[in-house]
């Protein structure tokens, strides 16, 4: 079962003031039962498979992006990303608890270096969502906990390591930490100067729009480092007018907005969803960039999509979209240097 490190929530509201995001990320959704009744799904048919599932990997759902899926819909492809099922707890030949073997490429506590030039920085173990198909929902957080003398540890790493040249904050969801430990990172990685850029790997914009706040906008414009934001988008639904503001916000300040995709079955696996998907993210000002394919990790084969169905797929996109609203087709095999693009002539 995951461990996920403890939220250090600071909720501070004033009455009659919107709560704060860090007062919706404690008010999450943390139960199979809370969930089905939310969203008016019948305990009969879904309450047991949802409590295997829950588990082997908690239910975690905020409330903004609960309210972005129809009651009564058990195939709302929102509600499939987060809701635990039987099928997490069938064993399947071939998925596995670590498919990226990132244990084999841990640097120093928190520290991946999986890349000649870039590394992976787990600021947290804490997510705001707990995607079903998470590829480290197996992941040892509690080992990666990252005290001070850790973080000392992280800076040094990098400082004797002149190759790197960009720093992708990573988790768990690194925006799930207050803004004056994310600052205290960012000072620390400007006096690094074979740093040029800083990659955040994010998906609580789009679950808490919230997050983007004035806090949060003011170290990202202080830092000499190049911001790119990833977010991770599925479904065109997942885009309110709440998470359009807020990704405008980060646009106005400076932010690279790219988006990442996970290609999941009975979720996005047609091309009319994905080509939407393309035009609703860039007509927020995000750019696709990835179409992963799945990551074969323990738990979660229900979601696979056959590589031949996926190459067809992204066959009709390039049919049917502009070049610039293509993501790319790759998969992440370990022990390669990058990503690797599925050949779409292949069968």
């Amino acid at each position: 079962m995951i461990q996920r490190t403890a939220a250090r929530i600071e909720a501070r509201q004033q009455d009659n003031e919107s709560p704060t995001w860090q007062q919706l990320l404690a008010d999450s959704i943390t139960s199979p039962d809370a969930l089905l009744q939310a969203l008016g799904l019948s305990p009969d048919a879904w309450l047991s498979g949802a409590h295997e599932g829950h588990a082997l990997f908690p239910v975690r759902v905020p409330l903004p992006y609960l309210a972005r899926i129809e009651p009564g819909n058990p195939a709302d492809p929102l509600l499939r990303q987060i809701l635990p099922m039987a099928d997490e707890a069938r064993f399947q030949a071939g998925y596995v608890r670590d498919p990226l073997q990132e244990a084999s490429a841990t640097a120093t506590t928190g520290l991946i270096r999986k890349y000649r030039s870039r590394a992976l920085l787990m600021v947290t173990g804490q997510c705001a969502i707990n995607c079903r198909y998470c590829f480290r929902r197996h992941f040892p957080y509690a080992d990666h906990r990252l005290s001070p003398e850790d973080r000392k540890q992280v800076i040094t790493s990098l400082k004797d390591s002149p190759e790197i040249n960009e720093v992708i904050f990573s988790g768990g969801d690194p925006l799930a930490v207050n803004d004056r430990l994310l600052a205290r990172w960012v000072e620390a990685l400007d006096d690094l100067p074979q740093l040029r850029r800083l990659r955040i790997h994010t998906r609580l914009p789009v679950v808490i729009p919230q997050r983007v706040n004035n806090e949060l906008l003011s170290w990202i414009s202080k830092t000499r480092l190049k911001v790119i934001m990833v977010v991770h988008v599925n479904h065109a639904n997942e885009l309110d007018q709440a998470t359009r503001s807020s990704l405008a916000r980060l646009a106005a300040a400076g932010v690279t907005l790219l988006n990442q995709s996970v290609l999941l079955h009975g979720v996005n696996d047609d091309a009319d969803t994905l080509c939407e998907l393309s035009e609703a993210l860039f007509s927020t000002g995000v750019l696709p960039y990835y179409l992963h394919a799945f990551d074969p990790v323990e738990g979660a084969h229900h979601f696979d999509v056959p590589d031949a169905r996926a190459r067809q797929l992204a066959r009709e996109m390039i049919a049917r979209l502009p070049g610039f609203l293509v993501p790319r087709l790759v998969r992440e095999i370990p022990g390669r240097e990058g990503k690797t693009p599925l050949n779409l002539n292949a069968e």
